[in-house]
């Protein structure tokens, strides 16, 4: 990983850190050693500082749409996106329960938790750079991503602190052949609605449903 960040003339100086931001839960459970959830926590609001600050200085969009435009490119697809870029998947330590299922989700969380070390190690300007480099380039070219409107329904529900869940309100049809209709509802507000073939197929449409309303 050091070699990868050393072509955007990055040096990791505490490699036992950045060792930490490579190593998933299953992976420190079966040699107890440290994970990366508490750097993808701080690496998090690097991100969001990063690119709130860009948009602030770079668009005149109001705070709604700053946020849903934000939103879509600190997803869980754009994330993982961004860590194809540098190759990040093969340096990840999972435990070996977990070797064939290195998902989006993980991936995801580690980038972030790649930006928490650069931050600690190097500092903000540091950080920010690389962020203009891998990122920047995607929003200015207005990159669209494959949307997983759950991801970015979730982004935007944890910028403003609200609540967010998913309801299964009908099952219809027999066993086989069923058709689930959800509501996603924040701060217990109906917001979007969507059917499907699976609860997993619903709850997406009654995202998309929601982020769709939301951005008219």
């Amino acid at each position: 990983m050091q070699d990868v960040l050393a072509e955007y003339g990055i040096k990791i100086h505490n490699l036992e850190l950045l060792k930490t931001a490579l190593t998933h839960t299953s992976y420190s459970n079966e040699h107890d050693a440290s994970n990366y959830e508490r750097l993808e926590f701080l690496g998090d609001a690097v991100l969001e500082l990063v690119t709130s600050e860009y948009f602030f200085l770079n668009t005149d969009y109001n705070e709604g749409d700053m946020s849903k435009i934000r939103a879509s490119y600190v997803c869980e697809e754009a994330l993982d996106a961004y860590a194809e870029k540098i190759n990040l998947k093969k340096y990840i330590r999972v435990g070996k329960g977990q070797e064939k299922n290195i998902n989006k989700t993980i991936v995801a969380d580690v980038f972030e938790s790649v930006l928490a070390v650069i931050y600690l190690d190097n500092g903000l300007e540091v950080v920010k750079d690389f962020i203009y480099k891998i990122i920047i380039p995607c929003i200015e070219n207005k990159v669209q991503f494959v949307f997983d409107y759950k991801s970015i329904l979730q982004e935007l529900v944890q910028t403003n602190k609200n609540t967010l869940e998913y309801v299964v309100v009908s099952e219809d049809g027999p066993a086989h052949d069923k058709t689930f209709t959800v509501e996603v509802r924040i701060d217990d507000i109906i917001y979007g609605r969507g059917i499907g073939k699976s609860k997993k197929e619903a709850e997406q449409k009654a995202a998309e449903d929601a982020y769709k309303k939301s951005s008219r």
